[in-house]
């Protein structure tokens, strides 16, 4: 059975190959200039959500008529940021799966909190991660498989102050009933074996990077 997925475009670095991951089925959501970027590479979102304090008042009038819908929201009297608000519209959609393209970039805070909305997604019981050009970012509280994805190393950080129970299986350095806390470096630069891997915890919340220099 397919994934019914929510795939959002946010404001961070954006790249013309990024359209390639949208699948046919996907609902598509355009957070701020996001929502431009997939209107102008012949994408029209689903959604648009967003201040759109980042684009031009041309630029906009173009969106609003480009989009499917459109959430405006003031840039100033707002209690959540773009991305956060493209996630709870998302979660409107009862997906299974959310994918975020365009989440990092040179704003650290907002790659930070985009990063932390893994959790939300968790919370809400629906898998999600991040991608750029050089990273695809999970998180998990029990078990998740790691597909190949391309990337040269897999990398395991505690988001949580203590993870117990880390066992890996497909892995080149493998760890068994293994405990990360915050700060340890044991579970940096892992690499796959074969096209897949599993790492199970016993509890805490653990981020798994899949990344290349």
């Amino acid at each position: 059975m397919n994934r019914k997925r929510v795939v959002i475009f946010s404001g961070g670095d954006l790249y013309p190959q990024y359209i390639n991951e949208i699948q046919p089925a996907d609902f598509v959501i355009g957070a701020d200039k996001g929502a431009l970027f997939l209107i102008r590479h012949g994408i029209k979102p689903d959604l648009a959500v967003g201040d759109f304090d980042s684009i031009s008042p041309q630029e906009l009038k173009h969106v609003r008529a480009e989009s499917g819908n459109i959430i405006e929201c003031d840039p100033v009297d707002k209690d959540l940021s773009d991305t956060e608000l493209a996630f709870e519209m998302a979660a409107r959609q009862e997906p299974d799966f959310i994918l975020l393209i365009g989440g990092t970039g040179t704003r650290m805070d907002h790659t930070l909190a985009n990063v932390q909305m893994l959790n939300w997604a968790l919370q809400h019981q629906i898998q999600c991660a991040i991608m750029d050009r050089n990273n695809y970012i999970t998180l998990t509280g029990s078990t998740i498989e790691v597909l190949d994805r391309g990337f040269k190393y897999v990398s395991l950080l505690p988001m949580t102050p203590e993870v117990t129970g880390i066992t890996l299986e497909g892995f080149q350095y493998p760890l068994e009933d293994a405990t990360l806390k915050i700060g340890d470096s044991l579970g940096i630069s892992n690499v796959l074996l074969g096209d897949r891997g599993r790492v199970s915890i016993a509890s805490g919340l653990l981020l798994v990077i899949q990344s290349r220099d």
